[in-house]
């Protein structure tokens, strides 16, 4: 038996994913919105096409993730994949392909060199303005 699709509960998950109120989304959808509409909306099954867009450009979620997410599938499939924790216990672990440490530090540098960039563009600027005002 194949399991249905219910896109205004996709709605309301990526909502609350996303830490976005109800009344949040209806103003970005506009002034015919509001919480109650949207509360309407997230208990519908199948959401029009044109609105499915509307919410996924307020979002930024791609309308297919609406239309094909499906949560106990995917908790099926991790379930399987990780039984319990057996696939743990069994000798694997899980791998990072980057140390965060290093990433962390990465970042750091890139911080320190957008400051510095910053920093030479506003003594720049600062040059330019006492020209300027040496000029007049």
């Amino acid at each position: 038996m194949e399991q249905k699709i219910h896109q205004g509960r996709n709605v309301k998950r990526f909502r609350e994913m996303l830490n976005i109120k109800q009344e949040a989304l209806a103003y970005d959808l506009g002034e015919d919105w509001n919480q109650k509409k949207i509360s309407l909306l997230e208990q519908k099954d199948v959401i029009e096409e044109n609105l499915l867009k509307q919410i996924s450009a307020v979002l930024k979620i791609p309308v297919e993730a609406f239309q094909n997410f499906d949560e106990e599938q995917a908790i099926n499939i991790i379930s399987n994949t990780f039984d319990n924790g057996a696939y743990l216990n069994a000798g694997h672990s899980p791998t990072f392909n980057v140390n965060p440490i290093e990433k962390w530090i990465e970042a750091l540098e890139e911080i320190k060199r957008l400051n510095l960039e910053l920093l030479k563009a506003k003594e720049e600027q600062i040059k330019v303005l006492e020209k300027l005002l040496k000029d007049k």
